[in-house]
C-alpha cells in the first residue's frame, strides 16, 4: 500500500521547506513566463517531485497564484511602500527607481512577473493573465488614490491619468529590462521621464 503524499492528512511531515520552495518557482516563473515554464522545470528547481508539488501547492495555475502573490509582498512591494513617501514627488521617484532596481537588478531575472504575466495567451493560461491584470489595476488605483490626497500634486495633472501614466512608465522599464537594457542606463531614463513630470 503506498503511503500518503508528504503534507496530506495522516501523512509524513513534508521534507521541503515550503517557503524556500515557493522562492525557487518564483524565479524560474520570473525567468521564463508563465508559458515557457514546465512542471520539469519547477520540480527541478523547487527540489521536489510532481506529486509533491500538486500536494502541497496544487497545479500550475494554482502555484503561480501564490507566486505571484510571493512576489508583490516580496520584491514588488517596493510599490506599496512607495506610496507612504511623504510628498508626490517622492511617491513617483520610489516609483520609478524601484521599478529599475527590481526589473534590472544584478541578483533577480530581468523584467517584471506581473509585466509578463499580462502576456500570457496560451488555453490554460486565462487565470493567470486575469490575475495578473487584477495586481497591476489594483497597484494603479492604489496610486491615484494617493496622488488624490497629494497636496502637492502639480495642478496640470489629474491624478487618475498621472497614475496611468506612471504605471506606462515603469512598464516601459520592466520591457527595455527584459530586452537586456542596463541598470545605468534604465536609471538615467527614469531619472529623464521624473524631470519632465515633475520639473
Amino acid at each position: 500500500m503506498e503511503s500518503p503524499e508528504d503534507g496530506m492528512p495522516g501523512g509524513r511531515p513534508r521534507s521541503f521547506d515550503a517557503d524556500t520552495a515557493l522562492d525557487r518557482a518564483l524565479e524560474v516563473f520570473w525567468r521564463h513566463g508563465y508559458e515557457g515554464t514546465s512542471l520539469t522545470d519547477l520540480t527541478a528547481a523547487m527540489g521536489i517531485n510532481k506529486p509533491s508539488l500538486y500536494a502541497a501547492f496544487g497545479n500550475k495555475e494554482e502555484l503561480f497564484a501564490k507566486v505571484l502573490a510571493r512576489y508583490l509582498d516580496g520584491p514588488g512591494a517596493y510599490s506599496a511602500e512607495a506610496l507612504d513617501a511623504p510628498t508626490c514627488r517622492e511617491v513617483l521617484e520610489r516609483l520609478v527607481h524601484g521599478a529599475v532596481d527590481l526589473t534590472a537588478g544584478q541578483n533577480t531575472p530581468h523584467g517584471c512577473l506581473c509585466v509578463t504575466s499580462v502576456h500570457a495567451r496560451g488555453p490554460d493560461a486565462h487565470a493567470v493573465r486575469q490575475d495578473a491584470v487584477a495586481a497591476r489595476k489594483a497597484g494603479e488605483a492604489a496610486l491615484r488614490r494617493r496622488l488624490e490626497q497629494a497636496a502637492d500634486l502639480p495642478s496640470r495633472y489629474e491624478p487618475a491619468a498621472l497614475a496611468a501614466l506612471v504605471h506606462t512608465i515603469c512598464d516601459g522599464i520592466a520591457v527595455q529590462a527584459a530586452a537586456g537594457r542596463g541598470h545605468d542606463e534604465l536609471r538615467q531614463i527614469g531619472d529623464l521621464a521624473l524631470r519632465a513630470l515633475l520639473d
